[in-house]
């Protein structure tokens, strides 16, 4: 089997393949989300009876490329349960690692990589831009024996960590009509006060961490009205589009990085992407520096906004489990977590609902039902759509009457008697 570089005329993805690259036992992998080349994970799905056995390793999937039926060929490996993953929950091992750890680990072969897949779109120099996806593609390119990668010209041009250099590329085919997108979901009603009550806490001028999903959209739009935001973040999705264009975001009193939105991932639609291309203010950067705590520690005035499945009355947090399922995930919650607290007068925000969706159960709780994804060492400020709690300094007395004062009312009797019992 050959490894050298392949510089004939892309193949359409349907002729690729796999058997002339991979082995018995190896491990392929490719960016999460918006990053995954559709048309390869497709062939890959397709030609699965063909191949010998092999490990998947994936991030968050946002596609429907896998499914329950692989978990016969395949032996999924996976950072996260959320997106898509959700449809895995019992058959995917789960690798629990922060993701500022990510790249070195993939470099140190601690997570094994021996074939990655990735999108690329050409540069004018001979290089070339997986576009939208940064956090650690590149340490996956670096980390495999063979780099397959999909040549999609509706990629955006984005530079930094993004780009890969022709030679690390062994075989090319050319992307078929499908993409993932990945369009801003819509808040419920009490997400959306309880991102009133984030962003009433956040001041002008703060350099803030938006993400994806209910809370983080709904935030961002929370934060419509400020000023002089700037952005330092794993990821960011079409509302930080509406943020720029209504002048809320300028990036100019970040401390570092200043004039330029730091983030992993473009995860939205045509819309941010269109905004992304060629933009000088877009920084994609790899997951070592938006994870970094040393990075965050120069940032001015950082608020890190995360959310949770539930939280204890001590402050421990659980982002991963709920009802013996594993739905979430490690990911970036501790780094940005103590992060924003090492930055010049930054905060580390927690925010959530007071209940779930169906609000028969309570999301604090005398006893986590998983496990604890960041310290109660490590809390700083949690809001829900009842208050405020600060819990700096708090000892364990005061933790529980601050947090028992912003759990939904109906909950509250039943918290203090919890309290009582466990003393």
């Amino acid at each position: 089997m050959s490894m050298t570089l392949s510089r004939s005329k892309p193949l359409p993805a349907d002729e690729f393949d796999f058997r002339d690259v991979v082995r018995e036992g190896d491990t392929v992998t490719w960016p999460q989300a918006i990053g995954e080349p559709l048309a390869l994970t497709q062939r890959l799905v397709a030609q699965v009876a063909e191949l010998p056995k092999l490990s998947l390793f994936f991030g968050m999937s946002s596609s429907r490329t896998l499914s329950a039926e692989l978990a016969k060929y395949f032996t999924l490996f996976a950072l996260n349960g959320a997106g898509s993953n959700r449809r895995l929950s019992g058959l995917t091992d789960i690798v629990p690692a922060a993701v500022s750890t990510i790249p070195a680990l993939l470099r140190s072969r601690r997570i094994p990589v021996d074939v990655t897949l990735i999108r690329v779109r050409p540069l004018p120099d001979g290089r070339y831009t997986t576009g939208t996806v940064s956090d650690f593609s590149k340490a996956m390119v670096e980390a495999a024996r063979c780099v397959v990668a999909e040549i999609d010209h509706r990629l955006p041009i984005t530079g930094q960590d993004a780009v890969i250099p022709a030679e690390a590329i062994h075989h090319f085919v050319l992307a078929g009509p499908d993409e993932v997108l990945m369009p801003d979901p819509e808040p419920s009603l009490t997400e959306t006060a309880v991102a009133a009550r984030v962003a009433a806490f956040i001041p002008d001028g703060a350099t803030v961490q938006l993400g994806v999903g209910t809370l983080p959209v709904a935030v961002a739009r929370a934060l419509r009205d400020h000023r002089e935001l700037g952005v330092h973040s794993g990821v960011i999705s079409d509302a930080y589009v509406d943020l720029v264009e209504r002048g809320a975001i300028t990036n100019a009193r970040k401390g570092i990085d200043a004039g330029l939105t730091v983030n992993g991932g473009l995860f939205g639609t045509k819309r941010l992407l269109d905004h992304a291309d060629g933009n000088p203010t877009i920084a994609m950067r790899s997951s070592d520096h938006t994870h970094s705590v040393h990075i965050m520690a120069q940032l001015l005035n950082f608020y890190s906004i995360n959310s949770a499945l539930e939280i204890d009355l001590t402050g421990q947090v659980n982002s991963e489990e709920a009802g013996g399922r594993y739905l979430g995930a490690v990911g970036g919650q501790l780094d940005f977590v103590r992060g924003a607290q090492l930055s010049p007068g930054g905060r580390s925000i927690l925010a959530l609902p007071s209940t779930t969706p169906d609000c028969k159960v309570s999301r604090i709780t005398s006893r986590l039902g998983g496990p604890v994804t960041t310290p109660r060492s490590d809390i700083d400020v949690v809001i829900t759509e009842h208050g405020v709690a600060d819990l700096r300094g708090a000892s364990f007395s005061e933790r529980t009457r601050r947090l028992i004062a912003i759990a939904h009312p109906d909950f509250r009797d039943d918290l203090r008697a919890a309290s009582r019992r466990e003393g």
